[in-house]
């Protein structure tokens, strides 16, 4: 079937949930979903047919059947069957709702209609392929830790006589910290992935959310792009991938930081935090909070 799609369905313990996320991600699912079914929840994941074969599938169930079992969990149910371009594109939507995030911010799903009234900032989004819906706690987390950094900024007036506010977002993905950096009073956001279709993504979410195109500048590529792009210090960092390409990409941040940068950096395991702080601190950051939300942690970081 041409431009078919893995739909992947998960029934499992609610515990197991962030382990079964990230387990997807590292997969290199495109679009996730869950719900609750009783006692239980259920995942939607989806993956392009021609990116993995039958025998991959049935090894991401045995992974997830070993780390149920290593945790004293019941195993998860997992199934998978093929669907059309059209019918990914929109089944996993069905389930996705507004969500509030923090004290200031509402993520909102672009097919809604807009609400009338909202006490909060409304932040649209229309993923695609891209990650970062508001759902994953990595996510959240990283929201969270932005909302903190521009707590003077996220509900008063923009003061033209206050400093700029620039923020590195590195993995965009959907462009989703980006925009929420902007929202909550950053001035220019630089953001950077090696996915075209998450700039792709973030450029549409910038227009959604009416950004203009020189207070959020995306490009593809990695910090090497970043570089160029940014031709000098930033305030603040955000980057919510994985734990081996942060400790991969931290040597090189010198080159975009100033002694009064920060940073919200996730995507990490509580278990993998040790390495990443580590890291840190051999290459002239300090780690001032830990933020952590069932498995996952949002390690907030500082030069001085």
């Amino acid at each position: 079937m041409a431009n078919s799609w893995w739909e992947i369905q998960i029934l499992g313990d609610p515990a197991l949930e962030d382990t079964i996320f990230w387990r997807l991600d590292r997969f290199g699912c495109r679009g996730t979903c869950s719900e609750r079914k009783g006692a239980f929840f259920r995942v939607r994941a989806y993956l392009s047919q021609i990116q993995v074969q039958l025998l991959d599938l049935a090894a991401l169930a045995l992974l997830l059947r070993q780390d149920a079992l290593c945790v004293g969990l019941p195993v998860p149910g997992v199934e998978w069957h093929l669907i059309d371009e059209e019918d990914w594109a929109s089944s996993w939507k069905v389930h996705w709702q507004p969500q509030e995030v923090g004290d200031h911010l509402l993520i909102y799903p672009a097919w809604l209609p807009i609400p009338d009234t909202s006490e909060r900032l409304l932040l649209r989004l229309e993923p695609g392929v891209a990650f970062g819906t508001g759902d994953h706690a990595t996510t959240r987390l990283c929201l969270e830790a932005l909302e903190m950094r521009l707590a003077d900024r996220s509900m008063a007036k923009h003061d033209p006589e206050a400093e700029q506010i620039v923020i590195a977002d590195i993995g965009c993905g959907s462009g989703i910290l980006s925009v929420g950096a902007l929202l909550l009073g950053a001035d220019r956001v630089y953001a950077v992935d090696t996915d075209p279709l998450a700039v792709k993504a973030t450029l549409e979410n910038r227009e959604l959310n009416g950004i203009a195109p020189d207070r959020l500048i995306v490009n593809q590529g990695s910090i090497e792009r970043l570089i160029e792009m940014t031709n000098g210090p930033v305030d603040g960092i955000v980057c919510n991938i994985l734990a081996d390409i942060i400790i991969d990409l931290i040597p090189h941040w010198t080159a975009i930081v100033k002694p009064t940068t920060w940073g919200a950096l996730s995507g990490i395991l509580l278990d993998q935090a040790k390495p990443v702080a580590d890291t840190l601190e051999a290459n002239g950051w300090y780690v001032t909070a830990l933020w952590k939300r069932q498995d996952w942690c949002c390690l907030n970081i500082r030069r001085s």
